[in-house]
């Protein structure tokens, strides 16, 4: 597939997802968000893949969704239309996806930045959900993973008013895990540095527990980290990391 409005570049165990319409500060399109579909579920595949990054070129993350498409649209091509499938890969995807925030995070830009597993921001980032404005509100998971992340009344706050908040303010809510003195991307290659050499499989098996778990009743969600938990053992990273904690040396993981 040719790719228009993405760039993706592979190096040793990391996949960097580049989001690239910078005349529109990486606003989101139909056409972008299949291509990101397409992508993701190609890396699902690429068991060579550890970590996968995602960043805007040109100093903005994602400035929101196009919205001249929207205007004339009806309910059922709007239901037919949402960037669910892309986002729920993204969030599925067995690796840890992290989010490099620069600028302008908004609207679908922010939703998809909230499907990912961890988010880091530099001191330009700008985040929110202005939709209200616009006489909706959030249709990509807005509504859904950002109270699970920052609360409810906070949510609510954000969602109501439609008002951004700087990275301070993100990282007070936790919205932002790290906010960086530098470029974001950086330290987003930092950090999947050191994820890489662990195991693919016990941190697939981590995002996944905790993914059930949310919004799920205690016990359910107890039981389901047992039964994945106990998966573990049969994979050759759990009788190599123990064995090299034992062994007093550093372990070396194939994801198997």
């Amino acid at each position: 597939m040719e790719l228009k409005f993405i760039k993706i570049i592979k190096e040793v165990g990391i996949a960097h997802l580049i989001l690239s319409r910078p005349e529109v500060m990486n606003s989101l399109n139909f056409e972008m968000i299949n291509e990101i579909y397409t992508v993701v579920c190609t890396l699902n595949e690429d068991k060579d893949i550890r970590v996968l990054i995602i960043s805007g070129i040109e100093g903005n993350f994602a400035a929101g969704a196009d919205i001249l498409p929207m205007i004339e649209m009806k309910q059922e091509k709007a239901r037919k239309s949402t960037f669910n499938k892309a986002y729920n890969a993204i969030e599925n995807l067995e690796i840890p996806v992290i989010a490099a925030i620069s600028g302008y995070a908004l609207g679908g830009g922010l939703e998809l930045a909230l499907a990912c597993d961890i988010r880091i921001c530099s001191a330009d980032a700008t985040m929110g959900l202005p939709e209200i404005k616009l006489g909706i509100f959030p249709g990509a998971g807005g509504t859904q993973r950002l109270p699970k992340i920052i609360g409810a009344g906070r949510a609510k706050e954000m969602i109501f008013l439609g008002k951004p908040i700087n990275a301070n303010k993100a990282l007070e809510f936790g919205l932002c895990n790290i906010l960086s003195e530098g470029d974001p991307v950086e330290e987003a290659f930092v950090l999947a540095d050191k994820l890489i050499k662990l195991s693919r499989t016990a941190l697939a098996g981590a995002k996944r527990t905790v993914n059930f778990g949310l919004g799920r009743e205690l016990h359910a969600g107890i039981k389901y980290e047992e039964e994945i938990w106990s998966s573990c053992f049969s994979t050759k990273d759990q009788f190599e990391g123990m064995s090299a904690f034992i062994e007093k040396r550093k372990p070396f993981f194939t994801g198997e």
